[in-house]
């Protein structure tokens, strides 16, 4: 299946999993840009599980809308298992939503380094007060880590609604 049609699937089916359940949603996005945003408010009727949404693409967005520390940035950057949970604890609370969906990577083609190649993104998840990470290592130009990161975001939001 191609990517689009799998990200449009996967969010109505996220979608009508936070409908049934009566949950909401939010995301905190850095390198997908509101991409899982879109995905999930492409879907008619999304109003009823999304009120709000984060965009923060720098260090000073993620700090300031998201209570992300300074201290978190500098010690282990912004593309860091630790950083994206403070990113989905904060995205949570900011927006008062069950779920939230935190992503920060480098989807290139520059700013990769040894340590954090390009491909690299961190995904946090929050969900009842538990918090639940993951590392991706993602092949492919800019626009296809990007799209790549959207899909797993969706089907790990998928699987742990249905866990």
């Amino acid at each position: 299946m191609e990517l689009q049609q799998q990200v449009s699937t996967l969010a109505s089916k996220l979608g009508a999993i936070l409908a049934d359940k009566r949950l909401t949603i939010t995301t905190a996005e850095s390198c997908t840009g509101g991409g899982v945003s879109y995905a999930l408010t492409d879907t008619s009727g999304s109003s009823r599980y999304i009120d709000r949404c984060f965009v923060t693409y720098s260090n000073e967005a993620k700090q300031a809308l998201l209570g992300v520390t300074e201290s978190t940035l500098q010690e282990h950057g912004a593309v860091s298992e630790q950083t994206v949970l403070e990113m989905c604890a904060g995205a949570a609370k900011a927006a008062n939503a069950d779920l939230a969906i935190a992503i920060s990577g480098v989807a290139g083609p520059t700013g990769g380094s040894d340590e954090k190649p390009v491909g690299t993104v961190w995904f946090g998840l929050y969900l009842a007060g538990k918090q639940h990470t993951y590392h991706c290592v993602f092949a492919g130009n800019r626009a296809e880590i990007r799209e790549q990161a959207i899909v797993f975001s969706l089907e790990k939001s998928i699987e742990l609604l249905n866990s």
